[in-house]
């Protein structure tokens, strides 16, 4: 286990040996389709179609999943509650359509994140960035984005050693203990990701790294169904949708 649900998930996945451009254009498909197309009952089917295509031939833990949803879903509440509130002469209320507009930007948000989610947990990073190099984006910010994604397992480490130290001494026994032994650790995990950071540069200035670090990525084969089954799925998503609406 390498201690990210989401990237043990990507690993295990019945996807993983496809290309990332065939996951990419899937994923991406769904998204705009959540944008663009009618909430009702255009974004209910692109979620679906997302979830049905994570939990059944990918083969997605549901728990993990589900789990993967739920901080986006907080921000997605909290985002739709702060834009159906006005604010008037009269005090601070709720816009004439609320509902409807909430339950758009609910509907949209989250059938576009369970898209963006088919790609995190069916594609690991190791396979994205590469891909990423291919399609040209700047060498610095896949740098910035690998090393990032490094320093992610370094942080868990620290934040499990340091909790469970923290729990052996009684750090979490009551409710003051715990607010102190949460400030002490969230200092504790920066200060040490701060010096991690800093020994990793001048580690890679010692030894005269001034471009990125190019590696030998493996290839993985398209496949012509999957693409021509990717584009019939999504005209028949659009087509049912404007159908039904």
């Amino acid at each position: 286990m390498t201690g990210l649900a989401i990237d043990d998930a990507a690993w295990a996945s019945a996807w993983r040996p496809r290309a990332v451009g065939d996951k990419v254009l899937l994923s991406v498909g769904l998204v705009v389709c959540a944008l663009v197309l009618p909430v009702w009952p255009g974004s209910l089917l692109v979620g679906l179609a997302a979830v049905v295509l994570a939990l059944g031939p990918a083969r997605v833990p549901a728990r993990v999943f589900g789990r993967a949803v739920r901080l986006p879903l907080a921000f997605v509440v909290l985002g739709a509650v702060t834009a159906v509130v006005q604010v008037s002469g009269s005090g601070i209320g709720w816009a004439p359509d609320a509902a409807a507009r909430g339950g758009a930007l609910v509907g949209h948000a989250l059938a576009g994140g369970a898209a963006v989610l088919l790609l995190a947990t069916t594609t690991p990073m190791s396979d994205l960035l590469p891909a990423l190099r291919r399609a040209r984006v700047p060498g610095a910010v896949v740098e910035v984005a690998s090393v990032t994604y490094r320093l992610l397992f370094v942080l868990l480490e620290s934040l499990r050693t340091i909790r469970e130290a923290q729990t052996s001494r009684m750090g979490y026994s009551t409710v003051r203990r715990s607010y102190r032994s949460s400030g002490v650790l969230a200092a504790a995990v920066l200060t040490r990701s701060w010096d991690r950071a800093r020994r990793l540069q001048e580690g890679l200035a010692g030894r005269g790294m001034v471009t990125d670090l190019r590696v030998l990525p493996e290839v993985l084969p398209s496949s012509r169904v999957f693409l021509a089954s990717t584009v019939t799925g999504l005209a028949a998503l659009c087509a049912l949708t404007l159908v039904t609406a």
